[in-house]
């Protein structure tokens, strides 16, 4: 469609005034009555070597500042990060494990969903427990027999067990 000379003058104030194509395709229909798709004003435009001016661009938005820094359990030190002596290793052969308790404790290949390790315990008196360490470092122990409460040596010995598992790993 071909437009007069004084719509063309229109189109290109419009323009100069920052339209887009879309607000003067609006604007034809609702001042002059000219129905045209999108593809005939940006050709219109073209043809009229009119330019379409961009939008300025929008400011960067700073970052926000860094929270504070708080104190975190990470941030002490821990006893943990320090090698295993000798002495803390779990007994390896049979007369010393008579001396110690007989815990026997196992990695899973297959990690259970929401967990970062886990695996399986069994402590000296037989009672089986699910154990895991969580991603955000917590640890949980869920033994088959609710209630149950492995004794303190069983504990310690199954802790020693799990950090050298762990270390072995890779996990420390």
């Amino acid at each position: 469609m071909e437009l007069m000379d004084n719509q063309k003058e229109q189109v290109r104030t419009w323009l100069n005034q920052g339209a887009t194509l879309s607000d003067v395709q609006k604007n034809l229909k609702a001042e002059f009555g000219i129905s045209m798709t999108y593809m005939d004003v940006r050709l219109l435009v073209l043809e009229m070597n009119a330019t379409v001016k961009d939008k300025p661009e929008p400011k960067p938005v700073p970052p926000p500042p860094p929270p504070p820094k708080t104190h975190t359990i990470e941030e002490e030190p821990s006893p943990y990060d320090e090698p295993l002596d000798d002495e803390a290793l779990p007994p390896e052969s049979a007369e010393d494990q008579a001396a110690g308790p007989n815990v026997q404790m196992t990695l899973d290949t297959l990690v259970v969903p929401g967990a970062m390790v886990s695996g399986n315990v069994v402590f000296t008196d037989g009672t089986k427990a699910r154990w895991l360490i969580d991603q955000q470092g917590r640890f949980g122990v869920d033994p088959e027999v609710p209630g149950y409460r492995p004794t303190p040596e069983d504990m310690q010995m199954f802790q020693l067990l799990l950090r050298a598992e762990l270390q072995r790993k890779g996990y420390m």
